[in-house]
């Protein structure tokens, strides 16, 4: 009957009080989100809305009794319950305002965090000349050498890359390959290059792999060189070589996060176009090499 009456008197000055305490809420289950007081937090609720449906629906007067006797303990144990996550949030909101409160890098989508990450541990790779080879997946499916190594499907790190590339590692031997903004494997085997689309004859295997991968795929590759801790990318059947982290980035966001969202069928076309450009260019130098 409350209910009932509650519904029958709602007007529009009631509307700011609910959108109110509906923000307090949200706000509240932001702030908790991830932590080992959720759980808590649902069951607590859900044995809540339970009394409040039998004492509300079947007017049982004892259960109201016990309904209002337990929300006005719940007032007072649920911040001693949760201390620990009221206290952690007031420290953020206090150190630095409210924006940490809605996410860890609210300035950051998801693929230019996976840049960010990548260049920060390039930089780092090319001071230690540690060398690396990190393939970034667009359209086209790099299964078959995800296969060839570790499967590790974890969250990109700065640490991560460094780690596998220690030179003293297992897996220092060996591609990276990004899927879906995981590391999917590490050690992997890639094709290398043909060599027709070399500029240099004395690049090594790891540069070649990184040419030889994008050759037969849309895939981005980067590139840290062993020997003179030089940044390349390769992309395309082409490679980009001597740079820093900030145009290593400047390259990343064009190519990556601009062709990420592009149509797959017209991926499809573009590749194609380039193998039969390919083709039409090897029978010109077998005929004039007949010639």
């Amino acid at each position: 009957m409350r209910l009932i009456w509650t519904l029958e008197t709602f007007g529009w000055n009631d509307v700011p009080d609910v959108l109110v305490v509906a923000a307090i809420i949200f706000a509240a289950s932001l702030v908790m989100r991830g932590t080992q007081a959720i759980p808590l937090l649902r069951g607590t609720i859900l044995v809540v809305l339970i009394i409040a449906f039998f004492a509300t629906i079947l007017d049982w007067i004892a259960f109201r009794w016990l309904l209002n006797n337990v929300i006005t303990a719940a007032a007072f144990a649920i911040p001693v319950i949760f201390q620990p996550e009221l206290r952690r949030a007031l420290e953020r909101v206090g150190r630095t305002g409210t924006g940490t409160l809605w996410g860890r890098n609210p300035t950051f989508t998801e693929n230019e965090q996976i840049i960010e990450d990548i260049c920060a541990a390039a930089s780092r790779l090319s001071e230690r000349r540690h060398g690396a080879l990190i393939v970034l997946e667009r359209n086209d499916s790099l299964d078959e050498f995800i296969d060839t190594g570790v499967p590790l499907d974890c969250v990109i790190s700065p640490q991560l890359f460094l780690t596998v590339f220690w030179p003293k590692t297992e897996l220092h031997d060996g591609a990276v390959i990004i899927r879906k903004g995981k590391v999917a494997s590490a050690a992997s085997v890639l094709p290398l290059s043909s060599g027709r689309n070399l500029t240099d004859r004395k690049l090594g295997t790891r540069h070649r792999a990184g040419l030889g991968i994008s050759e037969i795929s849309d895939a981005l590759c980067v590139i840290v060189s062993e020997e003179t801790g030089r940044i390349s990318v390769a992309n395309g059947g082409r490679m980009i070589r001597r740079l820093d982290a900030n145009r290593l980035r400047t390259i990343l966001n064009a190519f990556y996060t601009g062709t990420r969202s592009e149509n797959h069928w017209l991926a499809l076309l573009i590749r194609a176009r380039n193998e039969l450009a390919r083709f039409g260019g090897r029978n010109d130098r077998e005929g004039r090499r007949a010639a």
